[in-house]
């Protein structure tokens, strides 16, 4: 998969790794000889707030700002956030989506209607949307901060470059934390790659 810049989008909510990964996935840009902008925009990120990262990368990239209906890919840390930046997509292009609820402030304080099924909702609109629950997948393995490995496991087949190059990445930055942390990583990242590939197929697409 080759395009001329790479335009991915990242939302969720505070606390679940929007950030981190968004960081990861220009670290593996930056490693394949890409330029690279981003950009970050957090509403109270660290109580549950809503939590959105634009990357963009290739040869030459003069802005960080994805204009609506140009990112190649969605990754969706939250479902109704997913939803709500659905827009931003290139028609046909495709969404990765974590389907475990997971209820931002603004619904609990009355401000916003969560979606009865956003999941439904987007492939509605015709967006092209492979769902998975990240936060079971995580919390599986042990701990459910791997949500945000399991996450970058999920893009990994969707990059033009390896998957073993974001890989390299997922591993450089937990190899302070030592060898358990770094293998349970490698499982997340493994586990959310697969669980990709399968929801991905026709039957499940």
């Amino acid at each position: 998969m080759t395009y001329e810049t790479t335009n991915i989008l990242v939302c969720g909510i505070g606390g679940q790794g929007v950030m981190t990964a968004t960081e990861i996935l220009s670290e593996a840009a930056i490693a394949e000889g890409h330029d690279v902008k981003k950009t970050e925009v957090a509403g109270m990120s660290q109580r549950g707030g809503v939590v959105t990262s634009h990357l963009r990368f290739g040869k030459k990239v003069l802005s960080p700002q994805i204009a609506p209906g140009t990112a190649d890919v969605l990754l969706g840390f939250e479902a109704a956030e997913a939803l709500r930046w659905a827009h931003f997509l290139k028609p046909g292009a495709m969404a990765l989506v974590n389907d475990a609820r997971m209820v931002p402030p603004v619904v609990e304080l009355g401000l916003f209607k969560y979606p009865d099924d956003p999941i439904g909702d987007m492939r509605a609109r015709g967006v092209r949307t492979v769902s998975f629950d990240a936060a079971t997948i995580a919390r599986d393995l042990g701990d459910l901060r791997l949500g945000n490995t399991v996450m970058l496991g999920a893009i990994a087949d969707q990059l033009p470059f390896s998957a073993d190059v974001l890989l390299a990445c997922v591993v450089k930055r937990f190899e302070r934390k030592g060898e358990k942390v770094v293998e349970m990583n490698r499982k997340a990242f493994a586990a959310g790659r697969a669980a990709a590939a399968q929801a991905a197929t026709p039957a499940n697409a």
